[in-house]
């Protein structure tokens, strides 16, 4: 009966888990596959798959073309290790998940074929090499495929599928704006084409149309204002209006109607996503419930025991006196029990960043009052409480003399120290920062936004291994960096003559290449600044083919307007929570409780030298000696600037005011007409999920 009681509490408490965490796993419920599910989400095991992850995308590094060449042997070994430990990530999540679930879902099977396409890629490159014939590694591509579809990345596959659902909507403004681009450009043909015009390096001025077509495009970034349009001013201001009216309609309008199609329907899109969300948690909550529930009186509830065990094993870190305030919040009146309504919000309480601190005074306050007190004393506690300052002026200080004494002895000037050492004290003025209310309204929403600009990270990085692997392919070693004083043929033109007299040259862009993975990542970055981004584009179609222009385009396209926009639209919303929260004082039902039972604390009460943080134990918690009373001994609280532990319940909280969801929420039916591809739990019905 035990071993059942204890099993029991082990499945409820992975239901919260999931629930906190938002992962949405059916896993099966026997006791063997729960405790293999516990080894899945084991942070070790998390930590070991995203390891081997970033090593098998690094690995690019080392292989032809290098920035450190290791030999073949040596990085075919580390792939297959990848792959392995790929195949066994895998095959756990295959023991822990139901079989008919993990065969319907394109994640696994993307990660199944990406693995299979590697080992033959791998083997049929590996044969080729011994017989001296070059091929191309292709597989590569698929290699951020693993980064995208393993269960941990679950922030990514959001940011893609939000992307994929706005496209449409997307496509009908970038056909809008290509035809506006395409009308302009033949007008400036027929304007210009026959004035025998020619640009400041000599050559036609808009003879080509496409050649226009992409001019113009990208005077729609502003790359190449107001050069081209140089020509025709010197031939008469009056061509200027042409200029103005295509830059008003294409660069202010349809880029700001990008954004505004972009924000729009990525809010609704993601809001469509929390919505799901928020109901898998109902229905996990509801699930863990069930398995806890007892009967009391007309109503089935969990006791106060169980419940605490329940949060021991979900969230083992937190202190007693923290475990002590969720439960005063979740059993408000004291009953010795939890009711169904109270337990549902357990996930969301164990998200909210609580900080627990224990007032203490000094124990020379206590022994000698009258020496703690003085004067002399208050300075030093005044030095000690600004530590930064007194780091930086002890190092300054120490700067200062070390130069004086080398300078007598030797030759040597410190100079550059001393100079590092004023650039940080000037880092004091980020202390005027979190005393101005307005700025932290600001510096709150950048902290609580870090983890979900991490996601965007992982996108930006997967666009960039697609588009970098790509670029080595098209143009590795059609242009060379040489130093100045270099003798070589054509190192003028970076090693092409193809690029003589050309822009790219003359800007000594010659380092700004493909010719290995470091190199196609800053250039890529380079042409997410957008300034000077057709320079790369025409050196390189010099070098190539004119049609390789439509890799930069395609690159801006996906990175500027789409991703980027995307990443704008977030902030703004983001910014929006952040400042209508602080505007209208928002509390929390932990802030609310923290302050009924007047163990709250306010930023401008926070005194170092009274306050210790997580220093609370076992005799200092909220519970007194009678279990019933708190025990405010020294004991106060506060919510982090970070509130959110998850990017999850940071995204809740920007649109729960528009996803309401109700105690019983929707019945599964529905919810599957909603959202189809949802995943759940096979023992939910639309009974248990009331």
């Amino acid at each position: 009966m035990a071993e059942a009681a204890s099993q029991d509490l082990l499945l409820a408490a992975a239901f919260v888990s999931d629930a906190q965490y938002n992962r949405n796993i059916p896993f099966k419920t026997s006791p063997e596959a729960v405790r293999l599910y516990y080894l899945y989400n084991h942070w070790i095991m998390r930590t070991a798959t995203y390891f081997f992850i970033f090593l098998n995308l690094s690995l690019a590094v080392f292989e032809e073309p290098a920035v450190y060449p290791l030999p073949f042997l040596v990085t075919s070994v580390v792939e297959v290790l990848c792959l392995v430990v790929f195949f066994g990530r895998l095959t756990h999540f295959a023991k822990v998940t139901l079989r008919n679930v993990f065969w319907k879902d394109t994640k696994n099977i993307c990660i199944m074929v990406a693995i299979l396409l590697s080992l033959t890629d791998l083997a049929i490159y590996g044969v080729l090499r011994m017989y001296d014939v070059r091929s191309i590694r292709w597989s590569r591509i698929v290699r951020p495929i693993f980064l995208i579809n393993f269960a941990e990345s679950r922030q990514i596959r959001r940011a893609f599928r939000s992307i994929r659902n706005t496209l449409p909507e997307i496509t009908y403004v970038f056909l809008l704006f290509m035809f506006s681009l395409l009308m302009f450009s033949l007008m400036a043909l027929k304007l210009f084409g026959e004035r025998n015009l020619q640009t400041a390096e000599g050559l036609p001025y808009f003879k080509n149309y496409l050649e226009i077509v992409f001019d113009l495009y990208v005077l729609v970034t502003t790359a190449n204002s107001p050069d081209v349009m140089m020509p025709a001013f010197d031939f008469s201001s009056w061509y200027a209006l042409f200029f103005i009216a295509f830059v008003i309609v294409n660069t202010y309008i349809f880029m700001s109607l990008f954004l505004a199609v972009v924000y729009n329907n990525y809010k609704k899109h993601l809001k469509n996503e929390i919505r799901k969300l928020a109901y898998m948690k109902h229905c996990k909550m509801i699930e863990a419930f069930n398995i806890l529930k007892e009967e009391e009186g007309a109503q089935f509830v969990v006791r106060e025991a169980q419940w605490k065990q329940l949060v021991k094993l979900v969230a083992p870190d937190i202190s007693n006196s923290h475990r002590e305030l969720l439960l005063r919040i979740s059993d408000d009146e004291q009953k010795g029990f939890i009711d169904k309504k109270s337990f549902v919000q357990l996930a969301d309480l164990l998200n909210i960043q609580v900080i627990t601190l224990k007032i203490r005074s000094h124990p020379l306050g206590q022994w000698m009052p009258g020496v703690y007190k003085s004067a002399v004393s208050r300075f030093l506690r005044s030095m000690v409480r600004h530590r930064f300052d007194t780091l930086i002026i002890f190092a300054a200080l120490t700067a200062t003399i070390l130069n004086t004494t080398l300078k007598s002895t030797t030759k040597y000037n410190s100079q550059q120290i001393l100079d590092i050492v004023f650039i940080l004290r000037v880092l004091r003025l980020i202390r005027i920062v979190d005393s101005i209310q307005r700025f932290r309204v600001i510096m709150n929403t950048l902290i609580n936004i870090v983890p979900t600009m991490l996601t965007f990270g992982g996108l930006t990085l997967v666009v960039y291994c697609v588009f970098a692997i790509i670029g080595m392919e098209l143009f590795h070693g059609k242009i060379q960096f040489f130093p100045a004083n270099s003798n070589a043929p054509h190192s003028l033109e970076c090693g092409n003559a193809a690029l003589k007299d050309s822009l790219f040259a003359r800007a000594k862009y010659c380092k700004n290449n493909f010719n290995n993975f470091a190199s196609s990542f800053i250039v890529l970055m380079e042409l997410t600044v957008v300034n000077q981004w057709h320079v790369f584009a025409n050196g390189f179609a010099n070098v190539t083919v004119q049609p390789a222009k439509l890799y930069f385009i395609a690159f801006h396209i996906v990175m500027v307007i789409i991703i980027v926009n995307i990443f704008v639209s977030f902030i703004l919303e983001a910014f929006f929570v952040e400042y209508s929260l602080e505007k209208s004082e928002v509390e929390t039902a932990i802030e609310q409780k923290i302050q009924e039972l007047g163990m709250g604390v306010q930023e401008d009460e926070l005194q170092d030298e009274h306050l210790l943080d997580n220093m609370e134990s076992a005799e200092h918690d909220l519970e007194g000696e009678g279990g019933t009373k708190p025990q405010s001994k020294g004991l106060v609280f506060k919510i982090a600037s970070k509130r959110y532990r998850t990017v999850d319940s940071l995204l809740q909280r920007m649109f729960e005011a528009e996803i309401p969801l109700e105690d019983e929420g929707p019945s599964v039916e529905e919810f599957l007409n909603l959202f189809p591809t949802a995943a759940i739990p096979s023992n939910v019905t639309s009974e248990s999920a009331a």
